[in-house]
């Protein structure tokens, strides 16, 4: 049985002290599996990675939402204040305000904007979890069809799912939206249902049709809902991530790339050619991500200097660099 390779070695002052293990799939135009690593046919949680399908759902349900503010409504985001006031326009939108948000509350994601929100005496918000611009867009959309919120009455359902009337039900009408959003760019079923981080439901596919769904967002044709969502992204890569993150300087380094990072160290990407890229490293560590990504992108022949940058990430020793985390040459020769 096929199982997770070496995708990653960690080399200190030369020495190798270890490996991340991981899988990674390229797929052609197609659909079809160019080149893979791994793990690619089986079913996984593509965690965040799969908010691009999620918005797809929401737009073809009625959600009125463009540019920076539908790169919100897919985003990872970082909890900057241009995301919070962001996701204070969407909700605007239909009339409501933050209290209508069903994310758990969190600090901001990323440590530097954690650490001004906690000195400027700030705690969790619901609004600061990096889910709440899509949690936004999922109200919008539900307002748009006169669909239930939620209902306090009704939280939890016998099965420890939230109640039918909650947005955050695989079983309303919402969810049910963006469960055939995902199959049908993926092109397969979803294989599992679980609940997410941000308490969302989160939809298990293969890594291939995970891939296999960027490609078609990167490469779809003008006036359709996919382009718009794939440029949405590309315009506004910081809506979608954050101001400093090493998906939204790919984004914006490499013309008509269009990607998106998951937890649990997932990082999926569709090429203008439309070939996607999708990849998880199995113990989870984002520090492992970026740099496999470089080294697929690499291998596929496209070339940039931040795609150089990010072939490494630094390892240090005494507050200096003495090593890095690199791609394993074997896997990716």
């Amino acid at each position: 049985m096929t199982e997770p390779v070496i995708v990653a070695d960690v080399v200190r002052s030369d020495f190798v002290e270890g490996h991340h293990r991981g899988s990674v799939v390229v797929t052609n135009p197609d659909g079809s599996v160019e080149w893979s690593a791994g793990v690619v046919d089986r079913p996984m949680f593509p965690r965040s990675s799969n908010k691009p399908m999620q918005a797809l759902g929401m737009l073809r349900h009625g959600l009125d939402l463009d540019g920076e503010l539908l790169a919100l409504a897919g985003a990872s985001h970082s909890g900057e204040q241009f995301h919070l006031d962001g996701v204070r326009r969407i909700l605007a939108g239909v009339g409501l305000d933050e209290s209508a948000l069903r994310t758990p509350p969190q600090y901001p994601v990323e440590d530097h904007v954690r650490d001004a929100w906690v000195r400027a005496g700030h705690g969790p918000e619901r609004i600061t979890m990096n889910c709440s611009g899509k949690h936004a867009a999922m109200i919008a959309t539900c307002v748009a069809n006169g669909w239930p919120i939620h209902d306090p009455a009704q939280e939890t359902s016998p099965d420890g799912v939230w109640g039918d009337d909650d947005y955050r039900s695989p079983r309303h009408p919402l969810q049910q939206a963006i469960r055939t959003a995902v199959e049908d760019s993926a092109g397969e079923k979803v294989a599992y249902v679980a609940v997410d981080g941000c308490g969302a439901p989160i939809l298990a596919i293969s890594l291939a049709g995970l891939a296999r769904s960027f490609g078609l967002f990167a490469a779809a044709a003008e006036g359709t809902l996919e382009r718009r969502i794939a440029d949405a992204f590309r315009q506004y890569p910081e809506y979608a991530s954050g101001s400093k993150r090493d998906e939204a300087e790919l984004i914006r380094a490499v013309p008509g790339l269009f990607g998106k990072v998951g937890a649990e160290s997932v990082y999926a990407v569709g090429l203008a050619d439309g070939r996607g890229i999708a990849l998880k490293i199995e113990d989870g560590s984002a520090r492992a991500r970026a740099v496999v990504m470089a080294a697929v992108l690499k291998k596929l022949g496209v070339e940039h200097e931040v795609i150089g940058k990010q072939l490494h990430a630094p390892l240090l020793g005494g507050g200096v660099q003495v090593g890095s985390v690199r791609p394993h040459s074997a896997t990716f020769a």
